[in-house]
């Protein structure tokens, strides 16, 4: 069993985490940040780790900046290439194959008998007794190698199902650590745009100094640098959560092969066996008999409840061949669940798109009123 992974924050891919800040007060989430945290189902610890890890981000470090969150980034990418790895050498078609092989062996032994039907072997008493005999023997050989390579691919099936449960973990661990990632860099976000940068804004105006009002710049750009790189995170938490569903459809689809298999095994085989070994228990039984008449009532019976039996396994098999691998309704929901996410990602992008613009004509305004202010304390006038 795979150890259970925990999330890790740390600024710094290349080395170990930071200790923790002291606790502070922090501001209120908003409600969208709420959501997140939901979704992600952090903890009262992992929510103390986030306000505490964002206390530690300096937006000033550009290369801090752009290794902010690369670290799960990476492990996401080396994830989602294991991912594909084991989508790649998956081959169901031999097992759908041997299945198709093993009900056609046992309704091509069942058709051999056809011709004159089992009233016509009691007939002929000894020669066809032994002719059936031998028929079930060369049937029961390949059968029994069919069943044998059909155990062999149920247990690589029942190993990868236990391996991509613990793929559905890992991924549900690298999208809760990519959420502490994005609540932390939004929280400190928010808290150098509402006080470090009205703080060098108003700094500027009242300096009318270039170099205080080129400060207030940089450090706008970096927030918005940070934003990005904030986005950028979202968008592998978004492929997080499309790669649960997927995970799930191709576990879904080799534990229902698995419980094919397990049928064929423990339910199809034994019964076409004993059925043919009651068959022939029948066919000595109707040697000894020396009445015609009663030979004749015997069979019709016997005939009546194989038919029955034949009918109830036959119909049984149908069914159970018929059924697909997934139900259109479980194909259904996880069509929606995905076209819901890309929804989402759509929306958040055009978000995060009116608002770089709403920033940017801020910035063009203040930019405006700082030249104005300063050609005003240079006591330059304006050209007409």
């Amino acid at each position: 069993m795979e150890e259970k992974y925990t999330p890790v924050l740390t600024l710094n891919p290349m080395s170990e985490p930071a200790p923790e800040a002291p606790a502070v007060s922090v501001s209120p989430a908003v409600v969208a940040e709420k959501s997140m945290v939901e979704s992600a189902n952090l903890t009262p610890e992992e929510m103390k780790l986030v306000d505490d890890f964002s206390k530690q981000i300096d937006i000033t470090d550009s290369v801090q900046v752009m290794q902010y969150g690369a670290a799960v980034q990476q492990k996401m990418s080396e994830f989602s290439e294991g991912a594909l790895a084991n989508v790649r050498t998956k081959d169901l078609g031999a097992t759908g194959d041997m299945i198709v092989s093993l009900i056609a062996e046992l309704k091509g032994f069942d058709a051999a008998g056809d011709d004159k039907g089992l009233l016509g072997f009691l007939r002929k008493k000894g020669g066809k007794i032994e002719a059936l005999k031998n028929k079930y023997d060369k049937a029961e050989v390949n059968v029994d190698r069919i069943a044998g390579m059909l155990e062999q691919h149920q247990v690589t099936l029942l190993k990868d199902v236990s391996m991509l449960d613990n793929m559905y973990e890992r991924n549900l661990a690298y999208f809760k650590e990519l959420t502490m990632y994005i609540l932390a860099g939004k929280k400190k976000l928010e808290l150098e745009r509402s006080t470090t940068l009205p703080e060098l804004l108003a700094k500027a105006e009242k300096s009318g100094l270039p170099e205080d009002a080129q400060k207030a710049r940089d450090f706008s750009d970096m927030c918005t640098r940070f934003e990005k790189k904030i986005y950028d995170l979202e968008l592998t938490r978004n492929i997080s959560i499309q790669m649960a569903p997927q995970i799930r459809l191709i576990q879904n689809n080799d534990t229902m092969m698995a419980e094919k298999i397990q049928t064929s095994l423990v339910n199809t085989i034994p019964l076409w066996k004993s059925q043919m070994v009651l068959t022939l228990g029948l066919m000595h039984s109707q040697q000894a008999i020396e009445a015609q008449s009663a030979v004749t009532d015997r069979t019709n019976k016997l005939l009546k409840k194989n038919a029955e039996t034949l009918h109830t396994a036959t119909v049984s098999a149908a069914k159970e061949s018929e059924r697909g691998i997934v139900d259109i309704e479980t194909l259904t929901e996880t069509n929606n669940k995905l076209i819901e996410t890309m929804d989402d990602v759509l929306r958040i992008q055009k978000e995060g798109h009116e608002k770089r613009v709403a920033a940017e004509a801020e910035l063009t305004r203040i930019e405006n009123e700082l030249k104005k202010k300063l050609v005003e304390v240079s006591g330059v006038k304006p050209k007409a």
